[in-house]
């Protein structure tokens, strides 16, 4: 569902509760306002706890970073075992 339809079905007894149609949609205007500004991605890494929100544009610096911190391969011999800390 979007954030269209959870807003028509979050607060239907409220905007049911108004009588005027143009007061009506005004409210379900500003409550779907409401609902993308709290919907938006750096707000939400802020409740969720993600470490960072990056620009799509640094994207591929970001991706580059993260393969060129792995150590190479180790030229065919067995990789050592290790625990992970997840």
């Amino acid at each position: 569902m979007g954030l269209e339809g959870a807003v028509k079905h979050g607060y239907r007894k409220e905007l049911e509760a108004i009588e005027d149609p143009a007061k009506r949609e005004s409210a379900y205007k500003r409550l779907l306002d409401q609902a993308y500004e709290m919907g938006k991605a750096t707000n939400m890494a802020s409740y969720l706890e993600i470490d960072s929100v990056i620009d799509p544009a640094d994207t591929r610096k970001w991706v580059m970073r993260g393969l060129k911190s792995v150590p190479p391969n180790f030229n065919g011999k067995e990789i050592p075992p290790f625990v992970d800390t997840w």
